[in-house]
Parts: structure tokens; C-alpha cells; sequence
């Protein structure tokens, strides 16, 4: 019997690869994942989003190659606004390719993590639960 992932607050997934969202939509239904998916293209629209919601964010998975705001620039854009910087909200990486100046850069504001998307489901389904079981049980500014 599977076990469900019971978290109360929305994800905030940043990913414009349409496949890449339907896969990670389709593997956190495996999971159990009971809390809401919020799927955004571009970074844009994501920053505008937690600047706006009175929402309670779990976390933010955010691939770096994007139209409009890479994930870098959205990461940039989050540290420099007080107000959600304060929020504390996990940031997690998840790209198709990991270069040393991009994973530099990601820790270098910050990130709570960097992993490179696996390409056979079972790895990405194993990233996945890795993540979000870790966050669901780690106590950070934004958990309480």
C-alpha cells in the first residue's frame, strides 16, 4: 500500500517544458502528494505569484532555463525582496544539466539544493520522494 505524502502548503513548480510538467505531475500523484501543484513557465509569472498570494508556499522547484527569468534570476529576484525572503520557502533546482557555474551560482544565492533531472521515471519518482519526504519533515523558518 502506498503511502501518501500529506502536506498541507502548495508546491510552486517553475518548469516550461510542458512533458517535464506532465511527468512531474503524473509522479507526485504516485506519490500521494496531497497538496496543490501551482505550474508556472517562466519565472515571471512565478515571482508575481509569490508576490501576490497570501498562500503558504511548501516549496519552489524551479528548473535554470527558462523564457522571460531563467531560475537564477527568479532565485535573485526572491533574495532581493524582503518580504519573501523572510518567507524562508525552500528553493530546490530541479534541470536537465548541471554546469559547475550554474551550480556555483544556484548555492552562491542560497539554494536549498540543486539535482539534475534523471532521465528513466524510476529516478526521477526516487528525486522526487527525496525531496519532498526531506522537506515535509525538516523544520526551517517556513515550516511553522
Amino acid at each position: 500500500m502506498e503511502k501518501k505524502l500529506f502536506i498541507s502548503d502548495p508546491i510552486v513548480i517553475v518548469e516550461d517544458d510542458a512533458d517535464d510538467q506532465y511527468f512531474i505531475r503524473m509522479l507526485c500523484e504516485k506519490l500521494g502528494v496531497t497538496s496543490e501543484l501551482l505550474f508556472f513557465d517562466d519565472g515571471v509569472k512565478a515571482l508575481h505569484y509569490l508576490q501576490t498570494t497570501q498562500k503558504k508556499i511548501f516549496l519552489i522547484l524551479s528548473d535554470i532555463n527558462m523564457p522571460m527569468m531563467n531560475g537564477l534570476e527568479l532565485r535573485r529576484r526572491i533574495q532581493a525582496d524582503e518580504t519573501l525572503r523572510k518567507k524562508s520557502i525552500p528553493f530546490i533546482f530541479l534541470s536537465t544539466a548541471a554546469r559547475q557555474k550554474d551550480v556555483d551560482e544556484a548555492y552562491d544565492l542560497t539554494v536549498q539544493g540543486f539535482f539534475v533531472k534523471a532521465s528513466q521515471l524510476s529516478e526521477m519518482e526516487a528525486t522526487l520522494e527525496l525531496i519532498l519526504r526531506y522537506w515535509a519533515k525538516c523544520k526551517h523558518p517556513n515550516s511553522f
